[in-house]
């Protein structure tokens, strides 16, 4: 049996379900996977609280201290913290590396800035750092770029890999303006409080920053992004057809990503997807096309993808992202 303590930074929505989800199935995963996973603290932004059991709520928990502290012991940092452009996340992730735990990120802004530091400290500490919750929410594209393509010729890599901007164009397309869509987005919860990054295609590039990263060694500092947001009025779209956000990037054209609105046809991978769904297709060469699609995007399957990337974590020998 392997004892799994692991520390939660972040208590946002998908901190909550983490959490959750660990209480709830500890015994069922302890049984069928051999790892007893358990949430021994958790750390908001300027308080924390270890714990046994059920989280108190936050007027029981304590002044933030060195996180190096409540590390001690813990075989997994999990983070689950806003990407804000703050070096916290990379500080806490390091630390914990450092002190011989693996990382477990839902958190983008940290990989984007600090992606070699990490990889290295992972590496020398032989731990991994897994980031399926950053990638994909519950739909495991990052699974297939990390490892289950590994030796595959993988030579380019698309996708629809935000669900607002997927949700957006679809409702556009049935009469309504991009105003009220996005309105509906964020109504059904779909959709940020600030959409910015979803219709500016910024969310979808940084996506396919980090996958790049899994596939072919790409440092996300050094990707260069080239976007067309979504605007009225769209671009007109032939009949059998939806538009859609794609991403994209060739191992031929190292350090580019380009986000496009383009036009799918409806039966196609793409074309296909409904409401908030994604989809990633890789190109492998003599091997065909691979893609993987579908995904719950919501706080509950972020929190599902950490949970997965746990369990990889502690029972599969990888070292650093891959």
């Amino acid at each position: 049996m392997i004892d799994v303590p692991i520390v939660l930074a972040g208590y946002g929505p998908v901190g909550r379900e983490y959490v959750e989800l660990v209480r709830r199935h500890r015994a069922r995963w302890r049984d069928t996977y051999g790892a007893d996973l358990h949430v021994v603290a958790v750390r908001g932004r300027q308080s924390q609280v270890r714990i046994d059991g059920a989280v108190p709520s936050r007027g029981q928990w304590d002044p933030a201290g060195e996180i190096a502290e409540l590390l001690a012991g813990a075989r997994v940092l999990a983070q689950a913290v806003p990407s804000d452009g703050s070096d916290q996340p990379a500080l806490d992730a390091l630390q914990a590396l450092q002190q011989g735990a693996h990382v477990v990120t839902a958190t983008k802004s940290h990989l984007l800035t600090h992606w070699r530091k990490l990889d290295e400290a992972a590496r020398r500490a032989g731990r991994s750092v897994r980031i399926s919750g950053a990638t994909g929410a519950a739909m495991p594209a990052g699974d297939l770029a990390r490892s289950v393509l590994r030796g595959f010729d993988v030579r380019a890599v698309q996708g629809c890999p935000n669900g607002t901007a997927t949700f957006v164009l679809d409702r556009i397309a049935a009469g309504h303006g991009l105003a009220g869509a996005v309105v509906e987005a964020q109504r059904r919860g779909i959709a940020e409080a600030d959409p910015t990054a979803d219709l500016s295609g910024k969310d979808a590039a940084t996506k396919l920053r980090l996958i790049t990263g899994l596939l072919w060694g790409w440092d996300p500092a050094d990707v260069a992004v080239e976007a067309e947001p979504i605007r009225e009025p769209l671009p007109p779209v032939p009949e059998g057809h939806r538009l859609r956000q794609v991403a994209g990037a060739q191992r031929e054209e190292p350090g580019l990503v380009r986000v496009e609105l383009r036009a799918e046809p409806a039966a196609s991978t793409f074309g296909a997807l409904l409401g908030p769904e994604k989809a990633i297709s890789y190109d492998c060469g003599e091997a065909g096309m691979i893609a993987v699609s579908g995904g719950r995007s919501s706080p509950r399957g972020a929190a599902l993808a950490m949970v997965k990337d746990t369990l990889g974590a502690v029972l599969e020998a990888t070292t650093g992202f891959h």
